[in-house]
């Protein structure tokens, strides 16, 4: 458990920024294309520290874009939930 939330904690926080910036406003609609090319752009969500991320992969013995997929649909999965919780 230690590992995932190393891995994910910055890189959450990538993929909100990057739903933000969506007309959806949502994780629901977004690709792993798109949020690979967010990854790569150093000046978006520059705060979120790419190599925390990458190191994260490598600690869960991951490639980067398997860490990338798992987590995006895990937020997509919850999405609805967690915005009941904080916002009703």
């Amino acid at each position: 458990m230690e590992k995932i939330l190393f891995a994910t904690d910055e890189l959450t926080g990538l993929i909100w920024a990057a739903a933000k910036m969506r007309p959806s406003k949502s994780t629901k609609d977004m690709e792993l294309s798109s949020l690979k090319k967010k990854f790569k752009d150093k000046k978006f969500a520059a705060g979120c520290s790419r190599d925390i991320i990458r190191n994260g992969a490598e600690l869960l013995g991951w490639e980067l874009d398997k860490l990338l997929d798992e987590t995006l649909e895990a937020m997509k999965n919850v999405e609805d939930s967690v915005e009941e919780a904080c916002c009703s």
